[in-house]
C-alpha cells in the first residue's frame, strides 16, 4: 500500500499532503459527531441549543472536506495515471528494438492494459482509505479520552487480530502475483488467436490442441490462482469484521467484569467501536483492491527498469544535413548476432559495401539468410555489435543514431498502417497524398482528408501500396522495401520493378529492395546476395544476367 503513496507522492507530494490534511479533518469531524451524539445521549437534552448547531456544523464540516479530500485526491491520481501511460509509452518507444523483440509484446500489452488500469482503480479508492482511516483515527482517540486503560486493552486485542488478520493476506499476496506471472503467457495465447486465426481454422487439430493444451490450461490455472487469493481476502475481510464483534463483546461482557466501569463509558465504547465498523469495512474492502494494484506497479516497474536498461540515447546530437540528391553510406565490417538457447546462435555479418543516391539495389538471399536483419541494421534499429556505419563520410555513434534513423523510408514485410499521416508536413498534404493514390491506382478506394485516411479495410497488396503512400510523402533519401511486392498482382508488381523504383532514382533516392522476382534483377544497379547472414555476392545486375545465361 505504501508504494502506492510513494507513487503519488512522486507525483504531486504538495498536493498529496493538502488531500490527507483535508481528509484528516473530515475524519476529526465525524469522530467530533459521535461524541456529540455520545455526551446527547448522556445529558438527555432536548432542543435547539448549542449542541444542534454544532451537529449541524460538524456535519456539513463532515461534507465539505470528505469532497474536497476525494476530489483533490482524484485528480492526482488521474495525473498520475496519465503520466504512468505516457511514461510508459515512451519508454517503449525510447528502448531498443531488439530488446523491445526479447522482451515480448504480449509483456507490454499484459502491462499496458492489465496493470494500468488495475493501478488506476487502486488509486480511484485512495480517498476512502485516507478519510476512512482519518476515521479510525479520531475514534482511537475519543476511546483514548473515555478511557486510557480500556484503550490499551483494546489496541492490545487489535493487535493481536491485525497479526492473525495479516497472515491469510499474505497468502492472498503470493496467490495473486502467481496469478499475474499467467497473465503474461495469457497475453501471448491471445496475441497467438488473433493472429493466427486463418491458420487455426484451417487445422482442427491444431486448433482444439491451441484451445486445450495452451490457452485453456494458461486461462484455468489464472483462475485458480485469482480465485485463491480473492478468496482468502474475503475470507480474510469476513474475519476482520468478526474480530471488531468479539471487541465489543470484551467491552460490554468480559472487561466489566475485570476492572469495574460506568455506564456512559462503556455506551461510548459501545457506539464508537460499532461506528468504527464502517470504515473498518471499507477498508478491508479496498485492501485486496491495493494488493493487486501493487503487484501491478512491481511489474511495470520491473518492465520500467528492463526497458531504462536498454534506453537509446535520442536526438542527443544530429548528423550533419544529408542532401537529398548526394547521399552516401558505408558499412565497415558490421556484425549483428541473435543468440538463441542450445548453440541456436545467427551471426550476421561481418558485412562491407555502399549505397549511394540514386543507385538502385535489389538484396535477394534465402529465407533465414539475414536479409531483414540486414535491413534493421541499415536503417539503425538494430545496433551494430561491432563494425562501423558512416553517412557522408560522418561515423554513426549511438548518439547520432536516432539523427540517422530520420534518412531512411521503410516499408516491411511486418509493416504497420496507421489511419493518420501522423508527423508529416501539413502544407498541401491532402493534395499530395491524393496525387499519390491516383499513382498507385488507390483514389477510387481511398480519400485523404485532414491527413486522415478514409479506410485501411483493404486487401494486403492494397495496404502495401498505402504504407508506400506514407514512404513516398516521407521524402527521404534512403528507401527499403522487404518483400513489398510479394502481394501485388502481376500488373501492379510490373508497375513497381519498372516505373515507380526508376522515378525514386531518378529524383536521387538511394533505393535498397529485398526481392526473390529474379526476372525483374535487370532493373536494378547492383545485386547484394545474402547467404546464412555471409554477404556472399555483390556484383552488377548485367552481370549477373550474363552469368545467369551463360
Amino acid at each position: 500500500m505504501m508504494q502506492l503513496f510513494h507513487f503519488l507522492r512522486r507525483t504531486a507530494p504538495g498536493v498529496l499532503l493538502l488531500s490527507i490534511m483535508v481528509g484528516i479533518i473530515s475524519g476529526a469531524a465525524s469522530t467530533g459527531l459521535i461524541a456529540l451524539i455520545h455526551g446527547a445521549l448522556q445529558s438527555q437534552t432536548v432542543g435547539w441549543t448549542g449542541q444542534v448547531w454544532a451537529f449541524m456544523g460538524l456535519c456539513l464540516v463532515t461534507l465539505v472536506a470528505g469532497v474536497a479530500s476525494k476530489v483533490i485526491l482524484i485528480n492526482i491520481a488521474q495525473g498520475a495515471i496519465f503520466r504512468l501511460r505516457m511514461d510508459l509509452s515512451r519508454q517503449i518507444l525510447a528502448t531498443s528494438l531488439r530488446h523491445l523483440e526479447e522482451v515480448g509484446a504480449h509483456r507490454l500489452l499484459a502491462a499496458l492494459t492489465e496493470d494500468v488500469p488495475v493501478i488506476a482503480n487502486a488509486l480511484f479508492n485512495i480517498p476512502l482509505l485516507c478519510i476512512n482511516l482519518a476515521v479510525l483515527s479520531g475514534c482511537l482517540f475519543y476511546l483514548a479520552w473515555l478511557s486510557p486503560w480500556l484503550l490499551a486493552a483494546v489496541l492490545l486485542f487489535i493487535i493481536v487480530g491485525a497479526m492473525t488478520y495479516q497472515v491469510p493476506m499474505m497468502m492472498a499476496q503470493r496467490f495473486l502475483r502467481a496469478g499475474r506471472e499467467q497473465q503474461d503467457l495469457l497475453y501471448s495465447h491471445f496475441r497467438s488467436l488473433t493472429q493466427g486465426t486463418k491458420e487455426l481454422k484451417l487445422h482442427r487439430r491444431r486448433r482444439e490442441a491451441f484451445l486445450t493444451e495452451a490457452l485453456r490450461t494458461t486461462a484455468l490455472t489464472l483462475r485458480q490462482r485469482n480465485f485463491k487469493g480473492l478468496t482468502t481476502y474475503t475470507a480474510a475481510g469476513s474475519w476482520g469484521e468478526l474480530l471488531f464483534l468479539i471487541l465489543i463483546g470484551l467491552v460490554v461482557f468480559a472487561l466489566p467484569a475485570v476492572n469495574r466501569m460506568d455506564a456512559p463509558t462503556l455506551t461510548g465504547y459501545a457506539l464508537v467501536i460499532l461506528y468504527m465498523m464502517n470504515p473498518l469495512a471499507v477498508l478491508l474492502n479496498v485492501y485486496p483492491v491495493m494488493g493487486r494494484a501493487r503487484i501491478s506497479l512491481q511489474k511495470i516497474e520491473e518492465l520500467g527498469l528492463s526497458l531504462a536498461a536498454h534506453a537509446t540515447d535520442e536526438a542527443l546530437l544530429e548528423l550533419k544535413a544529408a542532401s537529398q540528391t548526394s547521399v552516401r553510406l558505408e558499412m565497415e565490417e558490421v556484425e549483428h548476432a541473435y543468440r538463441g538457447e542450445r548453440e541456436n546462435h545467427f551471426l550476421l555479418g561481418p558485412i562491407s559495401l555502399s549505397l549511394r543516391s540514386g543507385e538502385l539495389v535489389f538484396l535477394t538471399g534465402g529465407n533465414g539468410s539475414g536479409k531483414t536483419t540486414f535491413a534493421k541494421l541499415l536503417t539503425g534499429l538494430y545496433t551494430p555489435e561491432s563494425g562501423r556505419i558512416y553517412l557522408n563520410g560522418q561515423l554513426v555513434t549511438d548518439a547520432l543514431r536516432e539523427s540517422y534513423r530520420q534518412n531512411f523510408s521503410v516499408v516491411f514485410s511486418d509493416f504497420f498502417l496507421f489511419e493518420s499521416l501522423h508527423g508529416l508536413d501539413a502544407d498541401r498534404l491532402d493534395a499530395r497524398a491524393q496525387e499519390y493514390l491516383r499513382l498507385l491506382q488507390l483514389d477510387h478506394l481511398v480519400s485523404v482528408e485532414d491527413g486522415r485516411l478514409s479506410t485501411t479495410a483493404l486487401s494486403q497488396g492494397q495496404r502495401k501500396r498505402l504504407a508506400l503512400l506514407t514512404a513516398y510523402l516521407e521524402d527521404r533519401p534512403f528507401y527499403v522495401f522487404d518483400e513489398w511486392a510479394a502481394d501485388q498482382d502481376p500488373q501492379f508488381k510490373r508497375i513497381f520493378y519498372l516505373q515507380l523504383l526508376p522515378e525514386l532514382k531518378a529524383r536521387g533516392k538511394a533505393v535498397l529492395v529485398i526481392s526473390h522476382d529474379d526476372h525483374y534483377y535487370y532493373a536494378a544497379d547492383r545485386l547484394l546476395k545474402l547467404n546464412y547472414g555471409k554477404l556472399e555476392s555483390d556484383t552488377r545486375a548485367a552481370n549477373y544476367l550474363l552469368e545467369q545465361i551463360g
